[in-house]
C-alpha cells in the first residue's frame, strides 16, 4: 500500500476539520518518512512499531514533548482507523506521560489591566473590548467567541448561549460590565463595520465574521481569560460542578486541575495567618 497516497486519501477526508488537516499534514508525513526508513508499510504497523516510533520522537535532537508525541500518535492511529479499520489499530497505551501543568490564571488586577489597555471609541475600538470583556465574563474558548451570533447575547435574561467543542451547547450568565460593553458596540461599533446580512455577532473591517488571529493580537494567550473566569469563580466560592458547566467540560476531572490552583492560594493563606504556619 502506498502511505503517500493513503495519507492523501485521508487528509481529504470531509469529516476532518481544516486545523486539524493542518496539524496532522506535517505529523503523517514524518511518519511516512519514517516507515520508508524502515522499510515497513501501513499494513506492517502494530504496537511494537508505534512503540519504536514513540521511543525516536523522544530522543536525541528531536526530544519532542510528551503532548507533541501524544498528537502524532493520535494522527497516526486516526489515519491506520481511517485507512485499514478499527481492528487494525494496534491497542495498548504508549503515550508519554504528560507532566500536569498548572493554568496560568492571571490575577484579577492583571485582567482590569488587560481590559483597560484596549481603549478607543471608534468602532474597532469598542469591538475589541466588548471581545475580551465576553470572553473574561463568560470563560469562552476563542473559537467561541468568535463564533457568535447576534442573536446568541441575551441582554434580557442576561445571558450567552454558546456552542462548544463537539457541538455541545451551554448557557452562560453575561456580566454587567461586558453587557455593557457588548451593547455600546453593537450601538456605536458594529453598525459601521457590518456589511449585507452578516450574522456574526464580531466582524472584522470587512464586514466578516473575526477568527481567531484577532483574539490573539489582542493579547497573546487569550485563553489565559477563560483559566482567571475559571479561577476567580473558585476563589469566590463557586463549586467544582458549577464552573465545570460554565466552560463546557464534559468532565468534571478536566475542571478539577483548577482546585490545585485554589489550593495554592489556600496555602498562601494558611503561611500568613496561622501562627503555626
Amino acid at each position: 500500500m502506498d502511505v503517500a497516497a493513503a495519507i492523501d486519501r485521508y487528509l481529504a477526508s470531509p469529516s476532518l476539520s481544516e486545523s486539524t488537516r493542518r496539524a496532522y499534514a506535517g505529523d503523517l508525513r514524518d511518519f511516512a518518512g519514517w516507515l520508508r526508513g524502515r522499510g515497513t508499510d501501513l499494513e506492517g504497523v502494530d504496537i511494537r512499531a508505534l512503540s519504536e516510533y514513540t521511543a525516536e520522537l523522544g530522543r536525541g535532537r528531536r526530544g519532542l514533548a510528551p503532548a507533541t508525541i501524544a498528537r502524532r500518535l493520535a494522527a497516526v492511529r486516526s489515519l491506520l482507523r481511517f485507512t485499514l479499520g478499527p481492528s487494525r489499530v494496534p491497542r495498548g497505551t504508549i503515550s508519554p506521560r504528560r507532566p500536569r501543568r498548572l493554568p496560568d490564571a492571571p490575577k484579577l488586577a492583571d485582567v482590569e489591566e488587560t481590559l483597560a489597555g484596549v481603549a478607543g471609541d471608534g468602532p474597532l475600538g469598542l469591538r475589541n473590548r466588548a471581545l475580551l470583556e465576553l470572553v473574561y465574563s463568560c470563560g469562552l474558548r476563542s473559537a467561541e467567541a468568535v463564533g457568535l451570533d447576534l442573536g446568541d447575547v441575551d441582554f434580557e435574561q442576561e445571558s450567552v448561549h454558546v456552542l462548544g467543542k463537539g457541538g455541545k451547547e451551554r448557557v452562560v450568565p453575561l456580566g454587567e460590565e461586558a453587557a455593557y460593553a457588548v451593547a455600546l458596540y453593537l450601538r456605536d461599533g458594529r453598525p459601521a463595520l457590518a456589511r449585507g446580512a452578516e450574522n456574526a455577532l464580531f466582524v472584522s473591517v470587512r464586514g466578516r465574521r473575526l477568527d481567531t488571529s484577532v483574539l490573539r493580537r489582542l493579547m497573546r494567550n487569550p485563553h489565559r481569560l477563560r483559566h482567571a473566569y475559571a479561577t476567580h469563580l473558585l476563589e469566590g466560592g463557586a463549586d467544582l460542578r458549577t464552573i465545570q458547566e460554565l466552560l463546557g467540560h464534559a468532565s468534571l476531572s478536566t475542571t478539577q486541575i483548577y482546585s490545585h490552583v485554589d489550593a495554592r492560594r489556600l496555602r498562601r493563606v494558611y503561611d500568613r495567618s496561622h501562627p503555626r504556619s
